[in-house]
C-alpha cells in the first residue's frame, strides 16, 4: 500500500508541473526512499517519512525535509512536502529535456488533481521559467497560475516572474 501511495501522489505532482510529460519508463521503476525516519499508519492510510527525506523513481527525483502521503476511503490521495525548499526534477518524454523545480511547501490532491506549490515558487523547464510566491496548476484544465506575494505595511509585494523562450531558440535541457 505505500508503495502505491507514494508512486502516484509523488509523479502526479511532478508531472503536473510540467507542461510536457515526464518519461512513461519512469512509472516501470522501482521507487526508492531514503529518510532519517519512516512510519507507516495502516489503519489511517497515512505514510510519512522525515529528515532529509530523498524519493527516487527512475530521473523522477524529490527531495524535502518531510513528505507525509494519506489516502481517504473513496481511495484519493494527498501528498504534502515540505522543506527549505523542496526540490524536484524529472527528465520529460520526447527529447524534451527535464523540469525542475522547489518551493517551500508542494501539495497534491488526487481528487481535485491540483498541485500547489507554496513559498518561493519556481518550475523552469530548459530556458522556460515561472516564478512566484506560489504556483498552483490543474493537471485535469492544463491551467497554471502563478501568484505574487501581497506586500505589508505599505511596502510593495513580490511580482511573478515568467520568461518563456521563443519556439526557436528552445533549449532542451
Amino acid at each position: 500500500m505505500t508503495r502505491n501511495i507514494i508512486n502516484t501522489a509523488a509523479l502526479a505532482a511532478l508531472i503536473a508541473a510540467a507542461p510536457a510529460y515526464a518519461l512513461e519508463s519512469d512509472r516501470k521503476q522501482p521507487i526508492q526512499i531514503e529518510a532519517d525516519q519512516g512510519s507507516l499508519d495502516q489503519a489511517n492510510q497515512v505514510t510519512t517519512f522525515s529528515g532529509n527525506v530523498i524519493i527516487k523513481q527512475g530521473s523522477l527525483n524529490i527531495r524535502a525535509a518531510s513528505v507525509r502521503v494519506s489516502r481517504n476511503d473513496k481511495g484519493e490521495q494527498f501528498m504534502s512536502a515540505s522543506g527549505s525548499p523542496v526540490r524536484f526534477g524529472q527528465t520529460l518524454d520526447g527529447g524534451k529535456g527535464t523540469v525542475n523545480g522547489q518551493a517551500n511547501q508542494v501539495e497534491f490532491s488526487s481528487a481535485t488533481g491540483i498541485v500547489k506549490l507554496t513559498g518561493n515558487a519556481k518550475v523552469q523547464r530548459g530556458g522556460d521559467l515561472a516564478e512566484g510566491a506560489s504556483i498552483v496548476y490543474n493537471t485535469r484544465t492544463e491551467v497554471y497560475t502563478v501568484n505574487g506575494s501581497k506586500g505589508s505595511k505599505g511596502k510593495a509585494g513580490k511580482r511573478v516572474t515568467v520568461v518563456i523562450q521563443p519556439g526557436s531558440t528552445r533549449k532542451s535541457k
